[in-house]
């Protein structure tokens, strides 16, 4: 419904009315214009019967990933998985691409990124950071046995609130509950709800959820209220959006400063687990680097092997050089090679994301880009508040969050993912601001451990 709506001649009609028309009108209202006539193309590119086909092979492939995840086999997955790469194929060929039938499918989650742009990223990811991490390897991995005690559920709770509002996080416009995996969700600036995920064996797991999740919303509750429903009025691409969270959790949350500031507050929270682990354990804890099976668990470094991983298997899968048979040994062969680690089961393995379930092709490079861009970011807000370590490390966020309001949050989708960008950088996305900031840190940990 939402579809024949939206891709109605009629409403065609209104906005190539108001296009010629746009001479008298503000650039934002052009603007606004602008995108909506660009994603009412690529929706007019499909027609009623795709998209009823694509729905109903997402629904099949998701219930048959259910049963796969119950049954541990990735067999019961694959003949459903299989569909709705065709369908993922079919739509692709519907839009249109220059270069590589991927480039259609990342522009609905990263509109202007290319097949050729993340190749060059990844290589870097391959050239600089794998090699990197076996040297960190080299030496004695940080203890954060610390953070695997048990940790009761309701005190957790009420630090992962105070963690919040520390960051700025508006509870007038939005509210923190429980799921099972930690997401934000968004009805405009004004109700921005979060979620977080408790583990009485592992104080991580809402910490940096509250975190990610946090820089998030914040992001959400920085968009302008009067383009709510607009483009304007909405995120710029998701890996911009990723870039917030990943810049909270990491630049911020994971930070010397962050800890000097916070560490009394879980001593205070929990004496009895963490009374005797200094601020300086407690630091090289929460910045473990270890290769691990799965994502959502992975270090700042690992990470990007995981989500490579995934883009390139899709990327083939898209272009037809790999079929779903057997995928979960090539799956198994690519974290052998990335990380040294053997799967030991489905699960644990091709299983244990639900993107592909959801026909999400082209969103993971997304996670990448995010960290990519959260430290070219970081590196440019330190630029322009001098000081910014010792106010994060006085618990003081408020500097940081009105540079990103000011410089990403009010513009919304007004700019392109690469403009901004350039905007607030003065130049395109580059690895190296991340490499460096990779280098340095674990550099230094790794110095002390």
């Amino acid at each position: 419904i939402s579809f024949e709506i939206f891709t109605d001649d009629k409403f065609g009609k209104l906005l190539k009315d108001l296009n010629k028309n746009k001479a008298k009108l503000r650039k934002r209202q052009a603007r606004n214009i602008a995108l909506t006539w660009k994603d009412y193309q690529r929706n007019k590119k499909l027609d009623k019967d795709f998209v009823m086909r694509r729905s109903n092979a997402i629904s099949t492939a998701y219930h048959a990933w259910v049963a796969a995840r119950a049954a541990n086999d990735y067999s019961k997955y694959e003949a459903a998985l299989g569909d709705l790469v065709k369908i993922k194929q079919e739509e692709a060929a519907k839009i249109g691409y220059k270069n590589h039938p991927y480039d259609a499918l990342m522009d609905e989650f990263e509109p202007g990124m290319t097949v050729e742009k993340v190749d060059i990223l990844f290589r870097d990811v391959r050239e600089k950071l794998v090699d990197f991490t076996a040297e960190l390897k080299k030496k004695k991995p940080a203890n954060n046995q610390f953070l695997h005690k048990k940790y009761d559920k309701d005190k957790q709770w009420n630090l992962g609130l105070k963690l919040l509002e520390n960051m700025g996080y508006d509870f007038e416009a939005g509210r923190q509950d429980l799921s099972p995996h930690p997401f934000t969700t968004s009805f405009g600036a004004h109700d921005v709800r979060v979620t977080t995920r408790i583990d009485e064996n592992d104080l991580a797991n809402m910490v940096w959820s509250c975190i990610h999740e946090g820089g998030h919303a914040l992001y959400e509750q920085g968009l302008p209220i009067a383009d709510y429903g607009l483009p304007c009025g909405s995120f710029c691409t998701l890996g911009i959006h990723e870039s917030q969270s990943r810049l909270w959790e990491n630049h911020v949350g994971r930070s010397r400063a962050y800890v000097k500031a916070h560490f009394g507050k879980f001593q205070a929270a929990f004496p009895k687990q963490l009374g005797k682990i200094s601020a300086k354990d407690f630091y090289k804890g929460i910045n473990k680097v270890a290769p691990n099976l799965i994502r959502t668990e992975a270090d700042e470094l690992h990470y990007h092997f995981h989500v490579m991983i995934r883009y390139e298997i899709e990327k083939a899968l898209i272009e037809g050089k790999t079929g779903v048979k057997d995928l979960d040994l090539l799956w198994n062969q690519q974290y052998k090679n990335y990380l040294g680690v053997d799967v030991p089961d489905a699960n644990r393995g091709i299983l244990q994301d639900v993107h592909w379930a959801f026909g999400a092709f082209g969103y993971f490079p997304t996670y990448s880009l995010g960290s990519f861009y959260a430290a070219q970011f970081f590196a440019q807000a330190e630029k322009d508040i001098p000081d910014l370590r010792k106010q994060i490390g006085k618990g003081d966020n408020s500097a940081l969050l009105q540079w990103l309001r000011k410089k990403i949050h009010r513009h919304g989708r007004f700019y392109s993912a690469e403009n901004l960008c350039e905007k607030v950088t003065g130049e395109a996305l580059n690895f190296d601001y991340f490499m460096a900031y990779a280098t340095d840190k674990f550099s230094r940990l790794a110095k002390k451990s």
